[in-house]
């Protein structure tokens, strides 16, 4: 028998985002269409993830737009 092995991806829950960035879902999606969000993956399932790696390089990239 084998039994699926863990991928070591942190895939973040949009809702978890959303928490992170103190941020509503309006919002997020409005900044979406203007391209400035983090970059999300749909799923096979429909459900919406965010890499954790994306979601720290996008914050990254804030800072420094912000500096």
């Amino acid at each position: 028998m084998t039994t699926a092995k863990p991928r070591g991806i942190a895939a973040l829950r949009l809702d978890q985002v959303l928490i992170e960035l103190d941020m509503s879902r309006a919002a997020f999606y409005r900044m979406r269409a203007r391209g400035q969000a983090p970059k999300l993956r749909k799923l096979p399932n429909g459900q919406i993830r965010c890499k954790r790696s994306d979601l720290d390089a996008w914050w990254e990239q804030q800072e420094e737009r912000s500096a």
